[in-house]
């Protein structure tokens, strides 16, 4: 996916759209963990959709949950989704950072022009 250090740097267009497209990649991940925590709070708690929402946006953003769950099958769900979380932080981190990191890198090992 990504160039070798004897190929050019990428142009800054080309690299901008290898950023949107990281970007994208870490929204649909985001969007598909929010989604997972939305069904699991509506399959194992009584709420209603709005608050399976709001409680999942906020465990998924690290604010916490704003209803706590009262059902054992909720508590361990939250508590494998509070570490699933944590997985999905460090992913779409990695996921933004790695084209800045590739290119600092690309850009430090490129072989010097005669």
């Amino acid at each position: 996916m990504y160039e070798s250090k004897h190929s050019p740097l990428l142009s800054t267009q080309a690299f901008l759209w290898r950023l949107l497209a990281h970007l994208g990649l870490a929204v649909l991940v985001i969007g598909v963990a929010l989604l997972l925590g939305i069904v699991g709070h509506l399959v194992f708690e009584p709420v209603a959709w709005h608050d399976a929402l709001l409680n999942t946006a906020l465990i998924l953003g690290g604010v916490g949950p704003y209803l706590l769950p009262t059902s054992v099958a909720g508590k361990v769900f939250f508590a494998l989704y509070g570490m699933l979380v944590g997985l999905v932080f460090v992913a779409t981190l990695g996921l933004v950072l790695a084209p800045v990191a590739h290119r600092i890198s690309h850009k430090l090992h490129l072989e010097p022009r005669d």
